[in-house]
């Protein structure tokens, strides 16, 4: 079992939140995993990305050669088309449909969203919308784990243990508006696949 997957976002969408979420559940299933340093997270607004990797054996390189990365979760949909070229040809895209439109010239949202739906394995999600209606709108970032769930190869139960472990130090509202935020995005994908 190996899955490579490359997180993106822009600074406060909760890029961190996914890999630790993700990183915890897969050392409950005693995966190995690795992850490449997160770049742009000082800056509000400003790129977000991460390599990381899920294996049942050693992995010795913490970076995802190009076109062999199995998953793209995107909290922006910009931000998704800019690392395509790491995705195999059977790999999957799985984006906010919600722009987080930080330049003066940030493209027409139909535009990018027309060219997600070239590829031949993409889906896109309200995550906004889904985070409202969980309880809070902070909780795109968990909505969108939920969609690429399917795709990630850790066990549901696993990754809702690190979601409680993630943030039972802010309480159990919190906790459960974090767990509903991810269920909302799982059903989501289940609905669109």
């Amino acid at each position: 079992m190996k899955t490579d997957i490359i997180l993106a976002g822009v600074g406060g969408q909760g890029i961190l939140s996914i890999a630790a979420v993700i990183g915890l559940a897969a050392v409950k299933e005693d995966l190995y995993i690795k992850q490449s340093e997160i770049h742009g997270m000082s800056q509000q607004g400003g790129e977000v990305y991460s390599h990381l990797r899920l294996s049942d054996r050693p992995i010795h390189s913490d970076m995802i050669p190009l076109g062999q990365g199995d998953l793209i979760l995107a909290v922006e949909p910009l931000e998704s088309l800019r690392y395509l070229p790491y995705l195999k040809k059977e790999g999957w895209l799985v984006t906010n449909t919600s722009p987080y439109e930080n330049i003066d010239n940030y493209p027409d949202p139909a535009q990018l969203f027309e060219e997600i739906r070239k590829l031949p394995h993409h889906l896109l999600v309200d995550a906004a919308a889904l985070a409202r209606e969980a309880g809070s709108a902070r909780a795109a970032n968990m909505v969108m784990l939920g969609a690429a769930e399917p795709f990630i190869q850790v066990s549901d139960d696993h990754l809702i243990a690190a979601i409680q472990e993630l943030f039972a130090r802010k309480g159990e509202k919190v906790v459960e508006t974090n767990i509903e935020a991810f269920k909302a995005g799982k059903a989501e994908a289940e609905k669109e696949r």
